[in-house]
C-alpha cells in the first residue's frame, strides 16, 4: 500500500501541461506555419535543387531534352576553383564587401543620429529625402548616375575641376571603377539602414542620456557608452542584411560598367548570370550559387559569434 504525497502530487500538477497551454501551442503552430512553409519554398528547396544541379553538366542541350544531363559530381567546383575569373570575381565581391558595409552603416548611423536630434528642423523632409533613392528605380538611378560620373560631362568632375583638381574617369579606369560603384551602392542603400536605426534610436530612454550629462559625458561618451549598447542587436541585424546585400552585387555593375573595366567590377553573382545566361552553363552557375550561399551562411555565423562574444545579443 503506498501513501500519497501531497508535495510530488502537486508537483506532477504543476509540470502536467493543461489544455489551455495544448490549445495555445496549436494555436502558434498555426500562425508562423505560412512563414515556415514560405521559408520551405522558397528558401529550402532552392538551395537543394542548386546543389543537387550543381553535380550535373545541366546546359543548353540539357535544356532541350533531358537525356543529356549528366552526373558529374565535383567537376563543376573543380573547374571554378581553378578559373581566375572566378577568383577575381570572389576578389572584387570582398571589396564591395568590405567597403560598402562599413561605409553604408556608418553613413546610416551618422544620418540617424543627426536626425534623431531635436535641434535638427525639418526632420521628416530630411528622412524622406534621404530615404528617396532607395524606393527609386535601380536600373534609371544607375543610368542617371552614369552621367553624374561621365568623365568630360559629369558633374562630380566639373566639381574636381572647379577647385584645381583632374578630372578622374571613375568607371573606365580599373583603380577607380569600384569606388565609383560603391558611392552609387552606398547612396542607394543608405536610407533604408538610416530608417531602422532611426526606429530602434528612439527606443533609448532619455533618462540614460540624462544621467550620462549629469556624469560629465560628452556627445563622444555618451555615444560609445549610451547609444551603441542600447542600438547592439540593431546594429548586428543591419550588418548581417548589408553583408547579404553587397555578396549579392549584380544589377549596379552590369548597368553601369557591365563588368569593366578590364572584367575590375565582375561580382560573383554577374559571375553566375554568365555561367548561367549567357553561355548556358545552368550546372556550373548553380555551383557559384551554392559556393556564394555557403559564403554568406559562414559570415553570417562569424558575425553572431562574434557579437555575442562581445555581447551585442544573448
Amino acid at each position: 500500500m503506498t501513501v500519497a504525497d501531497p508535495t510530488l502530487a502537486k508537483a506532477r500538477a504543476k509540470v502536467r501541461p493543461s489544455r489551455g497551454s495544448g490549445a495555445r501551442e496549436r494555436a502558434a503552430w498555426a500562425f508562423v506555419a505560412p512563414a515556415l512553409i514560405a521559408i520551405g519554398l522558397f528558401f529550402a528547396i532552392p538551395v537543394i535543387a542548386a546543389l543537387l544541379l550543381s553535380l550535373t553538366d545541366f546546359d543548353i542541350y540539357a535544356l532541350a531534352n533531358l537525356d543529356n544531363l549528366r552526373f558529374v559530381g565535383l567537376q563543376n567546383y573543380e573547374r571554378l576553383l581553378t578559373n581566375p575569373l572566378f577568383w577575381g570575381a570572389m576578389k572584387n565581391t570582398l571589396t564591395f564587401a568590405v567597403l560598402g558595409v562599413q561605409v553604408s552603416i556608418a553613413a546610416s548611423l551618422l544620418a540617424a543620429v543627426i536626425l534623431n536630434a531635436r535641434v535638427v528642423r525639418w526632420r521628416p523632409i530630411w528622412r524622406v529625402m534621404f530615404f528617396a533613392p532607395y524606393v527609386t528605380t535601380l536600373v534609371a538611378t544607375a543610368v542617371v548616375w552614369r552621367y553624374l560620373l561621365h568623365t568630360r560631362y559629369g558633374v562630380i568632375n566639373w566639381g574636381l575641376t572647379s577647385i584645381g583638381l583632374p578630372a578622374v574617369d571613375w568607371l573606365g579606369d580599373p583603380s577607380t571603377s569600384i569606388p565609383a560603384i560603391l558611392m552609387f551602392v552606398v547612396w542607394k542603400i543608405f536610407g533604408y539602414n538610416m530608417l531602422i536605426f532611426l526606429a530602434v534610436l528612439q527606443t533609448v530612454p532619455d533618462d540614460l542620456y540624462e544621467a550620462a550629462r549629469i556624469d560629465g559625458a560628452g556627445p563622444w561618451k555618451q555615444f560609445r557608452h549610451v547609444t551603441l549598447p542600447a542600438i547592439a542587436p540593431t546594429l548586428l541585424l543591419v550588418s548581417i542584411i548589408s553583408v547579404a546585400s553587397f555578396f549579392q552585387l549584380f544589377a549596379e555593375p552590369y548597368v553601369m560598367t557591365q563588368g569593366g573595366p578590364a572584367q575590375s567590377t565582375v561580382t560573383v553573382l554577374y559571375f553566375m548570370y554568365e555561367e548561367g545566361f549567357k553561355w548556358w552553363n545552368l550546372g556550373s552557375a548553380s555551383a557559384v550559387a551554392f559556393i556564394l550561399f555557403l559564403c554568406i551562411l559562414a559570415i553570417t555565423l562569424v558575425q553572431l559569434a562574434v557579437a555575442k562574444r562581445v555581447g551585442a545579443y544573448q
